[in-house]
């Protein structure tokens, strides 16, 4: 699901919502969450899943070009662990697929 299948789904649902007042909420939403990961605040959504930093260390890597050692710096990346209830939701609701079962045609 895209950003813009998102707003259509909730202007779909929403009737009393226009389109562009659907974007802004979205838009608005998605800022905010933004903002707060961006000054190291944790975010929890019951039922859904938690957003935090998690820190990745200096490390040493290499060049795949000239093979040179490269010193790559600390990062803070965004992480989201999946709440118990999307985790459920999810396991119930995706067919398994067997890579050995060649798939079908439409």
């Amino acid at each position: 699901m895209t950003r813009s299948d998102l707003v259509a789904q909730l202007a779909e649902r929403f009737s009393q919502l226009t389109h562009r007042d659907t974007e802004f909420a979205v838009k608005t939403i998605l800022d905010a969450m933004s903002d707060a990961l961006a000054r190291g605040h944790r975010i929890e959504i019951r039922g859904f899943g938690s957003f935090s930093i998690n820190r990745r260390p200096p490390r040493v890597g290499r060049n795949p070009r000239s093979g040179e050692q490269v010193i790559i710096p600390e990062k803070l990346v965004p992480h989201f662990k999946p709440g118990k209830a999307l985790r459920e939701a999810v396991d119930t609701h995706v067919p398994v697929i067997d890579p050995d079962t060649p798939p079908t045609a439409p």
